[in-house]
Parts: C-alpha cells; structure tokens; sequence
C-alpha cells in the first residue's frame, strides 16, 4: 500500500493520463485497420504532450506516460512497440518505428546497496528521434540518446549511443556500419 501511495504522490498531476492510457488504451489499442488507427489518433491526440497530424498507429502498439511524448507530421508505428515516455521523448516528422520495438526515457537507480532496487526511483533521461528516420523491427533504445536526422537503426540494434545524421548503426550495442551519403 506503501508503494502505491508514492506512485501516487509522484504522478499525482499525470495521474488521469496514466488511467486514461491504463483502461482506454486497452480499449483501442487492438482496435483493427485504420478505424483502429482514427480511434487511436483521437485519444492520443487527448493523451500526448504533442501531435502534429494523422500518424499511423498500428494495433498493439503500447504507450505509458504519454503526456510525456511529441510526434511530428507522418509518423508511424508498427504492432507491439512499447514506448514509455515518462521521461520525455520526442519523435520528429517522417519517423518509422518497426515492429516490437522498445523506447524508454527513464531507468532506475541502482548504485546504492543499502536497500532494495525496486525502492529506488526512476531517473528521466529524455529521448529525442530527428526528422527522416528508420527505426527497424525489434530494437531498443534506452534512455538519453538523440537519434539524427536521416538515420537508420538496423533491425535487433540495441542504442546505447547517439546516432549521427545520415547513419546506419546495427548490431548489440548499435554500432555505425555506414553512411547513407556514401552510397
């Protein structure tokens, strides 16, 4: 009971969106085919901190914290990506995210060793993803990176670094394979 009380006091002025996106989000996120996708359209424009126009926001695609998210013109997102914004992310215009992809904007303290870690809090570290960018299928990007303009990010690329404009990284860490200016 405890825990849920300092849930509770952290989020208290977010406390609605994370209900909202809790029970309604169940709701449309499955919702199929571009009904669906105006269903989602119409909440998320209630629940994101921004969003600039019609994105494609395929079913099972899993948002928390979305006051704490930004989405630019011609954004779209396949099935299964889980996004927590708690942190703040900003998503630029012409972004494709692939499926089953991962985006966080927080993680937890862990330094200390003089209580448990599930007692510590998160730590926000804001994601910001620039214009023209191609986010593969099953890849993760934790907390803190900027993500350049008119990059690529090779599907099962783990980001644990920014990423220049116009570059392709790949691999567990993402590492730079190529420039897309060099082909």
């Amino acid at each position: 009971m405890n825990r849920l009380i300092q849930f509770i006091k952290k989020y208290k002025a977010k406390i609605i969106y994370i209900i909202l996106e809790e029970y309604i989000g169940f709701l449309v996120r499955y919702l199929p085919g571009y009904f669906g996708m105006a269903i989602r359209f119409i909440f998320y424009k209630l629940l994101f901190q921004k969003i600039k126009s019609f994105p494609l926001i395929y079913t099972g695609t899993y948002f928390t914290h979305s006051y704490g998210i930004k989405v630019g013109d011609s954004f779209s997102i396949n099935t299964g990506c889980v996004i927590d914004g708690r942190g703040g992310i900003t998503i630029g215009n012409n972004v494709m995210i692939g499926p089953n992809t991962v985006i966080v904007s927080s993680f937890h303290q862990f330094e200390q060793v003089n209580k448990p870690m599930n007692s510590y809090d998160h730590i926000f570290s804001p994601v910001i993803i620039k214009d023209d960018v191609w986010i593969g299928a099953n890849v993760f990007i934790k907390c803190g990176i900027t993500i350049n303009s008119h990059s690529v990010i090779a599907a099962g690329s783990v980001v644990t670094k920014d990423v220049g404009e116009y570059e392709i990284v790949g691999g567990v860490p993402a590492k730079f394979i190529s420039k897309r200016t060099d082909k």
